[in-house]
């Protein structure tokens, strides 16, 4: 497209005259903000030049800009902010709690004081309780040199008010594993009434008068094989005053069964004795050794071997053989002679009633010293033989006692033993006591 002034020279150019030279192609209007950058062609390639994060700040603050930008048109302006509005202060001194108060009548706030009030006294009480009970339990660990600290627990409410007229309802002690002698107490539980205390304040307490005492103390089975050295024993309890012990005892190499039984019952004041009776060690079925030297002690055969015997020929007439035997027997020479040589007279022999009596009263420790062999035969070790001739009845009766004797107390006072009682888990021992004094 030509300008109308150049086409007006153009009309008047002769044709002889040579044509001016062609003017070069006038670019065509560009329109919008990117027409200030010619070397852009359109608004799509300005947009993907610049930044994306240019970009990116430059919609978010204004949204409907793009399509002003792609338009040509100029944005709108941003109106600013609205100013914020300044914080509202509460009033000062006013708390939630005081302002839910305001709205209570007087009769609901003097409530609600009073239950305050009793909240912090219960707790300042039951901190002083615990304050003393752990100052008691130290006193007495100290005292009674025992390995952990006892358990102290002081009843009534509220504790203050009894400090303050230096006298306490009751108090329960409870103390484990108390040595006693060989064995151990499993627990010793105790309850004092009427505690009269002495010294000024509560961390003043110096001293304690116990006016009545009454506890228990318990023996427990669980722990008497492991503290006797006799692991593989087992204690049940059978009535009211009897313990039954069951299991093995090594001897000589040999697992030999033991069976006793232990008779309980006071001994004194403050002692617990233990009678241990019927004592026996089972050589499998073949023998019975009973400690001591009474009639029935020693080494004897069991009626179960007897019967064997008539089995094993070999067995029965090398005991015939042995002249003690045939003299204990009290049979006829003549009779014994028909014994060795014909088996059927032997077996008539041994089931004898009055042969077997006598048989099972022959001790094999006093045969043995004359004719060892005869106890190899019967197979019996020598070995086992003098092993248990060493193991006297005190011995294995000092291995099985649960005698014990309480220990004793701190302070004054007058503690003794009520009763003793088996039960099947232990051995329960009741105490009681007067005029108890602990401290000053």
């Amino acid at each position: 497209m030509r300008s109308p002034h150049r086409m007006t020279q153009d009309t008047d150019r002769s044709p002889e005259a040579p044509a001016p030279a062609e003017a070069p192609a006038t670019p065509a209007p560009r329109y919008g903000p990117y027409d200030s950058n010619p070397e852009w062609d359109n608004p799509y390639e300005q947009l993907a030049g610049l930044d994306d994060r240019a970009v990116d700040t430059f919609l978010q603050k204004d949204p409907d800009a793009f399509d002003a930008f792609e338009s040509g048109e100029s944005p709108a302006p941003v109106p600013p902010p609205p100013p914020a509005a300044p914080p509202r202060r509460r009033p000062r001194g006013r708390s939630a709690f005081r302002r839910a108060l305001g709205h209570l009548s007087w009769g609901a706030k003097i409530t609600v004081a009073v239950l305050v009030l009793a909240a912090f006294l219960t707790l300042g009480d039951r901190w002083a309780v615990l304050y003393a009970e752990n100052k008691a339990e130290e006193s007495l660990k100290n005292a009674m040199n025992l390995t952990a600290a006892p358990e102290v627990d002081i009843d009534g409410f509220p504790f203050l008010t009894q400090v303050a007229a230096r006298r306490l309802d009751t108090v329960h002690l409870t103390v484990p594993d108390v040595a006693a002698g060989r064995v151990s107490l499993a627990e010793v539980s105790a309850t004092g009434h009427d505690v009269r205390i002495s010294g000024e304040g509560l961390t003043g307490i110096d001293g304690a008068d116990i006016g009545g005492v009454n506890g228990e103390v318990r023996l427990s089975f669980d722990d008497l094989g492991r503290e006797l050295g006799a692991s593989q024993v087992t204690f049940t309890g059978k009535g009211t005053d009897r313990v039954l012990a069951r299991g093995t005892l090594p001897v000589a190499g040999h697992e030999l069964a033991l069976r006793a039984d232990a008779l309980i019952r006071r001994d004194g004041d403050r002692g617990v004795s233990t009678e241990v009776t019927g004592m026996r060690l089972d050589i499998g079925d073949l023998a019975v050794f009973r400690p001591g030297t009474g009639p029935n002690d020693g080494l004897h055969l069991t009626p179960s071997s007897l019967k064997k015997l008539t089995d094993e020929t070999a067995k029965a007439k090398a005991l015939l053989s042995v002249p003690a035997i045939v003299h204990a027997l009290g049979v006829p020479d003549s009779q014994i002679r028909a014994a060795l040589d014909n088996d059927r007279e032997l077996a008539d022999l041994l089931g004898t009633p009055a042969v077997v009596d006598d048989l099972l009263a022959v001790n094999l420790v006093d045969l043995a010293a004359a004719h060892p062999d005869v106890l190899r035969r019967l197979g019996i070790d020598p070995n086992l033989l003098d092993a248990l001739t060493d193991l006297t009845r005190p011995q294995l009766a000092d291995r099985l006692t649960l005698g014990f004797t309480l220990p004793e107390l701190p302070g004054e006072g007058d503690v003794r033993l009520r009763d003793v009682r088996v039960e099947r888990d232990g051995i329960l021992v009741r105490l009681e006591g007067t005029g108890v004094r602990f401290g000053k």
